[in-house]
């Protein structure tokens, strides 16, 4: 009779099954992290903020205009999910995008958020202060605020 358990190609099949799925789930990872980084400069913010557990959401609500208790927003279950889908659909607004952009940035984070980041998508302020003909947000100072309303 087999002992699976103590056969040791066993374990090299399931590091190499868990190797192949990692290096995706990484190369992606590295590639949002990295356009969140863009995103936040473009924004006047510092890009290192992108990386910083906690105060990445602090830095993202200054960008997208609303206030710093909202974290809290983003504790409660549920409640989370309806609050970071509107704060994404805030940050493509800032940017001057549309709600289909915001489905895209939901939907494919990894093909999205490079295109936000590293095309010609200037920061409007937040939520894209009067989008329309709008100047781009001038973060010609070292982290400035956005201009407020």
């Amino acid at each position: 009779m087999n002992d699976y358990a103590s056969n040791p190609y066993n374990y090299a099949a399931t590091a190499a099954i868990i190797g192949v799925l990692l290096i995706p789930v990484l190369i992606i990872t590295i590639i949002v992290v990295i356009s969140h980084w863009k995103l936040y400069t473009k924004a006047g913010k510092p890009g290192w903020a992108a990386i910083i557990p906690i105060y990445n959401i602090i830095v993202l609500l200054e960008i997208i205009g609303k206030p710093i208790w909202w974290i809290f927003l983003f504790i409660i279950p549920c409640v989370n999910i309806i609050f970071a889908v509107w704060a994404t659909n805030l940050f493509s607004k800032s940017f001057g995008q549309s709600e289909g952009f915001t489905i895209g940035l939901i939907i494919f984070p990894f093909i999205f958020y490079p295109v936000l980041a590293f095309g010609n998508y200037p920061y409007l302020g937040p939520a894209g202060i009067g989008a329309t003909g709008a100047n781009p947000f001038n973060n010609s100072g070292p982290f400035n605020d956005p201009p407020q309303v």
